[in-house]
Formats: structure tokens, sequence, C-alpha cells
């Protein structure tokens, strides 16, 4: 049985746990990550020497980073339809999976912490805006591509839709008013009717409201 290790509610987490339910794979979780110390054990860093989640063990075999992740399960168990055989059809998810990493993801979290972890006392207005920004910018970007395309990877859903679009119910639903472009919406709604996103990304996250400890 796969192994899952990772706070069940943190972000990069959440893409595992979704790709795991569209796959409905069979999988053990250890909640792991919300208290001080615990990513810093022996035992731990012996899976991952990061001191990072979320981890997977599969067959024996240790995979840590979450985008990798996702690859090594598309790949792994969910066939053509997920994961394309052929490089170029491939490269049009994973291309996205590395810009939600080094773009959409960064921004996102920098959002969400000032605005929603931050308690309210303490927010710093002026970088909320200029990260509120830059995401704005982001999924305008996104807009435009879903303009011709139902899907990031284009006419199947693929882990490029999973990596870019863990953050959206927090972005629509943590009380900050935010554009809402029309491909992108269009986008959202296809994925809001998935049991796999209901179930993993459409949960109540208020315990992380004003919350810095983690």
């Amino acid at each position: 049985m796969i192994e899952l290790w990772g706070r069940g509610n943190a972000y990069n987490v959440q893409k595992v746990r979704w790709i795991l339910a569209e796959l409905e794979l069979d999988y053990r979780h250890y909640e792991l990550g919300g208290n001080a110390g615990e990513l810093e054990t022996a035992e731990f860093l012996a899976l991952n020497p990061h001191a990072r989640i979320p981890i997977i063990r599969d067959t024996g075999n240790v995979i840590w980073e979450s985008n990798t992740i996702l690859r090594y399960l598309a790949a792994s168990y969910g066939g053509a339809a997920l994961w394309p055989q052929e490089p170029l059809a491939r490269s049009l998810a994973e291309r996205w999976m590395d810009w939600e990493l080094c773009k959409l993801q960064p921004d996102f979290i920098d959002l969400f912490w000032g605005f929603y972890r931050t308690p309210s006392t303490a927010r710093d207005s002026g970088a909320i805006d200029a990260a509120a920004r830059r995401c704005a910018s982001h999924f305008e970007l996104l807009d435009r591509h879903l303009q011709r395309n139902p899907y990031l990877g284009g006419d199947d859903f693929s882990p490029g839709d999973i990596s870019c679009a863990v953050c959206l119910y927090r972005y629509f639903e943590m009380g900050l008013a935010v554009p809402r472009p029309r491909y992108l919406m269009q986008w959202y709604r296809r994925l809001c009717r998935r049991d796999a996103y209901r179930k993993v990304v459409m949960t109540a996250f208020s315990e992380l409201e004003g919350r810095l400890e983690f």
C-alpha cells in the first residue's frame, strides 16, 4: 500500500491527495508537519533529507517533491489518458507544473500567508496588494490559455491541472476580493464537478486563519 506523509491541509500535500483520489488508490496517511520539530527527526530525515512534506513510499521506494510525486503516480497508475507516453503531448502538462512551482505557488503562498494566515493587526497591506496583483496576472495568463483549451494540457485533465488548481478554492474563498476571469472560472467549475477535487480541495480551512505557527 502507498504511504503518504504530510499535513493533510498543506498546499503541496493536497496535490498528492487529489491525484490519489482521482486514481482511487488506497493509501495510508501519516499526518505530519503541524508541530515544530516533527520534520527534523532522524527517522523523517532518512526519508527526506530536506525535511519537507509531502513524501510517499510505494513498493519500498521513497519519492519526495510534490510535482515529482504527481508525475510518478500518473505514470505508474494513470494510463495514457492521464500521462501520455509521447513526450511532446506529456510536456503540455509538465510545462504548467514547472511554471506553477516557480511562479504561481510562491506568489499565492505570499498572498495566502500575508492575508489569511497573518493576524489582521499584523498584516502588511502593501505586500498583500503586491502579491494579489502578481496572482491576478498569473491567472490572467491561465485564462488566455484556457480560452483555447478546456484543460491546461489540452483536451484532457492532467497533473498540470492538479498542480495549478490546488490553490483556487482558497484563492476564491479566503475573503479577499479577486478577479474572476471568464475562462479561468469555466475551468474551475469543471474541476469543481470532479469528486476528487470536492473531497480533497474544497474543504474548510478556517483553522489556518490568523495562524502563523505552521
